[in-house]
């Protein structure tokens, strides 16, 4: 099991060792010419056994020795990591220092490292179109680390609950895709919550109007999951990543 890291300790990002062991056994290396590599380019001292502790998952490495690993194995950064969830982890694949990120997308430092740490975004649609281009961010995580999710789950359940017709431009603000894309996948939620809850009433007996109650939530909680789903699922472009592998881009609403 890794190790957890103690109070006071260097953040650990997610270490993939399964993927530390292939590449340097790939490169013919042992444990101590990957120790050797990493002080002899990064000036990071760490002992065989350290390397070897990584790669059983007893302990994982520091940003920093994760830069150097990866070095030493000639790979990125992001191939010893699993995939990324949070926003210091995109960065971490991509071999990203907070404060050159944080240049690139026209951010004061402090101000990333606190969305870094869970803080609210406070930039604006330049700065949101820069970090999915410097992160390569898919559509999804760009909402979610953008704050704008909350708003399309919003919409989404409203689309879903009434009329589906009206929320097609406002959701087009959010999600810049097709607007016929977008017409018919909320016209999708909208007709499948609406059977959802006519299946429940007709079948509940005499508690439907209960149980129709719980699929409706059941429903709706998971609505914004069910959006990138079918988004995902349809035609040859979504085969290719898009729209859940798309980068986010300003420009003129597509509504």
């Amino acid at each position: 099991m890794p190790v957890n890291t103690q109070a006071g300790e260097p953040r650990r990002p997610p270490f993939d060792a399964e993927a530390a062991r292939r590449l340097r056994e790939a490169l013919g290396m042992t444990p101590a010419h990957v120790a050797y590599g990493i002080w002899a380019a990064y000036g990071i001292r760490v002992q065989p056994a350290t390397v070897a502790s990584w790669e059983s998952g007893e302990s994982t490495p520091t940003e920093a020795e994760l830069t150097a690993l990866a070095g030493a194995l000639w790979c990125a950064p992001g191939d010893l990591l699993g995939a990324p969830g949070t926003l210091r982890e995109y960065r971490l694949a991509l071999g990203l220092a907070p404060d050159a990120l944080a240049l690139t997308i026209g951010m004061d430092l402090a101000a990333y490292e606190r969305l870094e740490a869970g803080g609210k975004w406070s930039g604006n649609d330049r700065q949101a179109a820069a970090l999915a281009g410097a992160l390569k961010l898919p559509l999804p995580a760009l909402l979610r680390f953008t704050g704008r999710d909350g708003k399309l789950t919003e919409l989404l359940t409203s689309a879903a609950t009434t009329r589906w017709q009206a929320y097609v431009r406002p959701v087009g603000k959010l999600v810049p895709l097709p607007k016929e894309r977008i017409q018919q996948v909320l016209q999708e939620l909208h007709t499948d919550y609406q059977a959802a809850m006519t299946a429940t009433l007709n079948w509940g007996g005499g508690d439907g109007t209960e149980e129709s109650g719980r699929a409706g939530r059941a429903f709706l909680d998971g609505v914004l999951a069910e959006f990138w789903a079918r988004l995902g699922a349809q035609g040859p472009a979504a085969a290719q990543g898009d729209p859940v592998g798309r980068r986010w881009e300003p420009g003129p609403s597509r509504g």
